[in-house]
């Protein structure tokens, strides 16, 4: 499939548009390759263009005025950035950085094209308002993640999940504070506890996990 003709079949919604209106996609679209570990944009800028994500992973966080960090989502191939989506339809600059995770390539749909869609456009419009209710869901979890379940048993779900069915996981203390919304030393020290119980190993950048089962267990007290 060629990218900078089909793109829009990549996306459940779009593939259901009026012919018209996906030609105008496709016409009015530009395909744009961003390499990894870049800011692809951050707050005081204001979108110019609707991201739809057709490769690579683009992680959104947020600093506090403390200077936390913490990751409110993810976007990954086949998903629109609904933070983008907020500002376009409010007029407002971005409050969060968006940074590519891996390569990424994107379609890149001009603001007046996607304002004259939401106004013309009912299945442009379900698309839009469908992804943006989904992942407003998903951040209330995750705001009663932060606010109300123990750090422990998220600490071993996180691990669990970035370790994608392997024995270890690539990271760092820095990284999973940033991951779940708190201090580095706090991670530092369930680390440390984890470590005693003998159910992780800890190197340079990484983290094996030496009792997968056990983690588990305590990761679904957060189910």
């Amino acid at each position: 499939m060629n990218d900078t003709e089909e793109w829009v079949e990549r996306f459940p919604g779009l593939s259901r548009l009026e012919p018209p209106i996906k030609q105008l996609l496709l016409s009015r679209s530009t395909i744009v390759d961003v390499p990894q570990g870049v800011t692809v944009f951050g707050p005081g800028k204001s979108p110019e263009n609707m991201l739809f994500l057709l490769d690579g992973t683009v992680r959104v966080q947020q600093v506090s005025e403390t200077g936390h960090e913490i990751v409110l989502y993810r976007i990954h191939a086949g998903e629109s950035c609904v933070l983008t989506t907020a500002c376009l339809l409010a007029y407002e600059d971005y409050s969060a950085d968006g940074i590519s995770e891996t390569p990424v390539r994107a379609a890149a749909v001009p603001r007046d094209v996607f304002d004259d869609l939401v106004a013309q456009s009912k299945a442009f419009r379900d698309f839009v308002f469908a992804a943006f209710s989904k992942r407003i869901t998903d951040l209330f979890l995750m705001i009663d993640e932060v606010a109300f379940q123990r750090l422990d048993v998220r600490l071993a779900e996180k691990l669990i999940t970035l370790s994608e069915g392997k024995d270890s996981v690539a990271t760092t203390h820095q990284k999973l504070s940033v991951e779940l919304g708190t201090a580095r030393e706090v991670i530092s020290r369930q680390l440390q506890e984890f470590h005693r119980r003998r159910w992780i190993e800890q190197t340079r950048g990484k983290i094996s996990l030496l009792d997968r089962t056990q983690l588990e267990i305590l990761a679904k007290h957060n189910r």
